[in-house]
């Protein structure tokens, strides 16, 4: 139980870069991991003779294919005589590790599938709780002279950056959604929806994008998922008609406690999308595109002028003109740290994908790709329509936002490739 505590709380504080001591290159929650990786390796130590777990295997492969596509990137960056921001470049060449071991260590045990349900239920309640202490650090309802939880008129609460804030709020929401459609029990059933009300606040506060997004095609996703496991969980006791018309009526009250927020939503986001289209409005809107799509271009052609091997570790964008000269108009809110303006390209694509084929190239993207089907089919297979959304939507944040080096990520795919084994997820279901 300690275990799983410490890992909970390392995921949780792992975006909470505004804690960290200053000058610190790592945090409380990448303590809390690095303490909980070294109590596995430990507990692990005397379990050498038991065999690999497939989940362990599916995740040794892809970390043994990333490490190879980032060395051959790094090659590659050398014989082309590539410049780079060397703190940068440490800094993820000392990050991965970090989440390779997390990762599979997760994983490493037959019982993981159990074990990481309870992390789960642990991050849920406990996510809360934190939210809720940065909700009143925005207030005013506590002080603290070392953190603003402010980035302009965006929340973003211990982290360095709303973006971060917004992801475990993602995560926190989907999984908050998973454990209520994976007990039976009505009482956790009311806990794990109403550890999602907090997060669902906290992400609209942080303003982003990416996480309206994911709430926007979290609930199609899910309902699919749902009309696709129905027919088959009462195939013997229901017909299609009968089980469509009970999810129907199972569904409508969540859907219409949804509908207020949710039309909200939906109508910020077609506005801005529309503003974005026409001609003479949304100035701001095109401009923040226009910026996102020429840093993926670049990040495209930076990948190919590798010949598809990428460059290393670390960032290989320049950082684009109107963003230098918006720092040179405007000041930026207090303990906010950006690439600095050295001569370097230490900038992102912002998008998963993209940034992976800038660091190593084909075999990384591909890798990704092949680890995170695997991760799908399997919770797809174990009839998880919550799990399923909780993937799609870190994929769909991924898209817009770098989310490879977050520990949470890889805690999505670890209970992903363990939610399937063979059999029926039932007698784990059943133990919520």
């Amino acid at each position: 139980m300690i275990s799983d505590a410490l890992l909970a709380l390392g995921l949780l504080l792992s975006t909470a870069s505004e804690l960290r001591p200053a000058g610190a290159p790592i945090g409380p929650g990448e303590t809390l991991l690095v303490v909980w990786t070294v109590a596995m390796l430990f507990r692990q130590g005397g379990r050498f003779d038991s065999p690999l777990t497939p989940a362990l295997c599916r995740l040794l492969v892809f970390w043994l294919l990333f490490a190879v596509a980032l060395s051959l990137g790094t090659l590659a960056a050398y014989a082309l005589s590539d410049i780079h921001d060397p703190n940068l470049f440490f800094h993820d060449v000392m990050a991965y590790p970090l989440l390779a071991a997390v990762s599979c260590l997760s994983v490493a045990e037959p019982d993981a599938g159990p074990r990481l349900h309870r992390v789960a239920w642990l991050l849920a309640v406990l996510g809360s709780v934190a939210l809720a202490f940065q909700v009143a650090l925005a207030w005013d309802m506590i002080h603290s002279a070392a953190i603003d939880p402010w980035y302009w008129d965006r929340f973003r609460g211990w982290s360095a950056n709303p973006i971060q804030l917004a992801l475990l709020c993602a995560v926190l929401t989907l999984l908050a959604l998973h454990l209520a459609n994976a007990t039976t029990r009505i009482s956790r059933k009311v806990a794990a929806l109403a550890s999602g009300i907090l997060p669902i606040y906290v992400g609209r506060l942080t303003k982003s994008d990416s996480f309206s997004l994911v709430l926007v095609t979290a609930i199609p996703i899910f309902v699919a998922l749902k009309l696709r496991e129905l027919p088959l969980s009462f195939a013997s006791k229901l017909s299609f008609r009968q089980a469509l018309a009970w999810l129907i009526v199972l569904a409508l009250p969540l859907l219409l406690i949804a509908a207020v927020p949710l039309g909200s939503v939906i109508a910020v986001e077609a506005q801005t999308l529309v503003k974005g289209i026409v001609k003479d409005g949304g100035k701001t809107s095109r401009q923040e595109a226009e910026l996102r799509i020429q840093s993926w271009r670049e990040g495209i052609d930076r990948g190919l002028q590798s010949a598809m091997l990428g460059l290393g570790p670390g960032p290989h964008l320049h950082i684009p003109v109107s963003l230098v000269a918006a720092r040179k108009r405007e000041s930026l809110p207090k303990y906010v740290d950006t690439p600095p303006i050295n001569g370097t390209p230490n900038f992102e694509a912002h998008n998963t994908p993209i940034d992976l084929f800038t660091q190593g190239g084909l075999i990384a993207v591909v890798s990704l790709i092949w680890i995170s089907a695997i991760a799908f089919f399997n919770s797809y297979k174990a009839r998880l329509a919550g799990l399923t959304t909780l993937l799609c939507g870190v994929g769909v944040f991924g898209l817009g936002n770098l989310i490879i080096r977050h520990p949470l990520f890889w805690f999505t795919i670890a209970l992903c490739l363990v939610s399937w084994t063979g059999a029926s997820m039932t007698p784990a279901r059943n133990s919520s």
